[in-house]
């Protein structure tokens, strides 16, 4: 094979595994399909979520997440135990109406992965921004993060 064709192949695989989410990347539907705070409408968001330190007041303690982490750690039947690998994330986040306490919504996210619990944090920041900007409703931004993130990650992010 000539230098120039092994150099495309290789790039080709590195950008097609680099950007390839794997099955922890995106939470089991079964287990995790995402749950809204009834509380918080598309009428409401200027009180409720757009307000600066709003995840503050409805955010769970620490205790409540790390239990049901160990919990859903064996529900995902995942092989790495170490609770530290993973953040204990809401599928839709409080920023845009999650609900903070259901189980439902939360699912052990891992921390060393392609699609990581950091890259979620941006998608999370950018559909904040845009749901209180007015340029997305509050139950599209819900519905694309909790249908496949790293999709709505690929469309609102990069």
């Amino acid at each position: 094979m000539r230098p120039l064709q092994t150099l495309i192949i290789s790039f080709t695989l590195v950008t097609l595994f680099a950007t390839q989410a794997w099955s922890s990347d995106i939470p089991s539907p079964s287990l995790t399909p995402g749950a809204i705070d009834p509380s918080v409408t598309q009428q409401n968001i200027h009180i409720t979520i757009c307000i600066r330190g709003y995840t503050k007041t409805v955010r769970v303690p620490a205790s409540y997440t790390n239990r049901l982490k160990k919990q859903q750690m064996r529900e995902y039947g995942y092989a790495d135990i170490n609770p530290k690998h993973y953040e204990e994330d809401h599928l839709i986040p409080l920023e845009i109406g999650g609900n903070p306490r259901e189980p439902l919504n939360l699912w052990p996210e891992p921390r060393r992965s392609g699609w990581s619990a950091k890259k979620k944090d941006r998608l999370e920041n950018a559909l904040h921004r845009m749901v209180c900007n007015g340029e997305i409703p509050l139950r599209d931004a819900q519905a694309a993060i909790a249908n496949d993130w790293v999709a709505a990650y690929k469309k609102y992010v990069q």
